[in-house]
Order: C-alpha cells, then structure tokens, then sequence
C-alpha cells in the first residue's frame, strides 16, 4: 500500500511532468528518479527504453548479482541483496578506491550482473573499460553518477559503449537518484504497469 506522502508526492509530479513520451517501464523508473530527487530535469535528461528497463527486470527476477560503487548507494537499494567492493584503502593519482571496487566486482561477477553507479564517475570508466576489453558483460548498468568532474564524460562513454544502459545525460546524479532507478527496477519486477509484458 503506497503511504498518503509519496501518493501525494506523485500527483504532483503527475500535475508538473509530462511523462507521456516515455513507455510504462521507462515512465515508472523516471517518475521513481524524479520522486526521489525532486527534479523534474530528469524528465527529459534520463536515457532509457523500455527494452533497457524490461532487461533489467527480467535480470532482478533472475536473481542477478547486484555490484555498486559506494555503500551510500547499496544502503538506498530495498528488497535485494547488493554488493559493494569498494576497498578501504588503495587508490591514487592513477585511479582510485571506486575503480578498484569496480575491477573487484568483476572480478567476482565477470557476467550478468546490475552495475550500479551513483556516486563516481572513475568507477563508471572502469565499469566501461573493462566491458570494452571484454572483461566485464553486465545485463545492466545503472549509471548515475554525480559532480563537475567527469561524470557526464563518463556517462557518454557509456551511451556511445553499446552496454546495456540506464543513465542520464549531464553532470547531475547521485546515489538517492541510482537507487531509486533500481529501486523502480525491483517494484517492477513484482508488479508490472499496466501494457507492459514484463
């Protein structure tokens, strides 16, 4: 049962945001990232299809590892386990702790796992480098990541990558914003909107 708030909170991104463009599974993950951020840029700057959004799913049902860059975003994630290999030391000029946790992730979970990045742009580029090289084949990345430096460079690489892909595009993200994508994924999972096969 949806509590008074959030029902209140939706119709009112209802009354603000047009989300008609978007199919089912794509309108219920925006609508999740804008409920979350209360940012209605989102509308426009987040880059998913249904296609994306059914294969995320489907990868949730399966019972999919989920990996992500920052324990911020792994305690924002409800109803399925998540991983967070973020290393308590290590990194430095070259690379850093998020990138590490990253190479650990797949490492672990060379294939099909949801990747989830809300907070560093450094580890979406090892997320993208190690797919490029043919060492990391995710069934889904949620890139999300935040800040002036990197992060919409980083998230344009993904776009231009061919991996699997739930974004945005520009410099804003987080980790509140990256859970509530996979957050949308998992209430998905057991009840799908209406005109979607899922």
């Amino acid at each position: 049962m949806i509590h008074p708030i959030e029902a209140e909170s939706h119709r009112i991104l209802g009354a603000r945001v047009d989300l008609s463009h978007l199919g089912p599974g794509s309108r219920a993950v925006v609508e999740r990232v804008i409920h979350a951020s209360a940012d209605p840029e989102y509308a426009t700057s987040m880059r998913v299809d249904d296609a994306v959004v059914d294969a995320g799913v489907c990868a949730v049902r399966a019972g999919a590892p989920v990996v992500c860059d920052v324990e911020m975003v792994q305690h924002g994630i409800h109803g399925i386990h998540v991983e967070c290999h973020l290393p308590e030391t290590g990194g430095d000029a070259g690379t850093t702790r998020s990138a590490l946790g990253m190479r650990a992730a797949a490492a672990c979970h060379p294939a099909g796992a949801i990747v989830v990045v809300g907070c560093a742009p450094t580890a979406l580029d090892e997320v993208v480098g190690l797919a490029e090289c043919g060492a990391f084949a995710p069934a889904l990345v949620v890139g999300l990541p935040v800040g002036f430096v990197g992060a919409a460079e980083s998230k344009a690489r993904l776009h231009a990558s061919g991996v699997p892909a739930l974004s945005n595009v520009g410099e804003k993200g987080g980790s509140a914003v990256a859970a509530a994508a996979v957050n949308a994924l998992v209430r998905l999972s057991v009840d799908p909107p209406e005109g979607n096969a899922s």
